[in-house]
């Protein structure tokens, strides 16, 4: 699967308390019409295949306006 990414990613981790590495909550599109999300674990059980992830309403509003809402 190929991402693109439409909002978030680099970051200061020296600015930034929950970001260590550099890479930071991101959205993505995928080239199989999907959009794909990194963020942090939230601790809630899931189905076996999928998951939970917090990210930033700043970075979900600015994938919203990269896909044209």
């Amino acid at each position: 699967m190929k991402l693109t990414r439409i909002s978030g990613g680099d970051c200061n981790p020296e600015q930034d308390d929950d970001c260590k590495s550099g890479d930071c909550p991101t959205v993505f599109v995928t080239d199989r019409g999907t959009v794909a999300v990194q963020g942090y674990v939230v601790d809630r059980a899931t189905p076996d295949g999928e998951g939970i992830v917090e990210i930033p309403r700043e970075i979900l509003l600015e994938a919203a306006r990269a896909l044209g809402r």
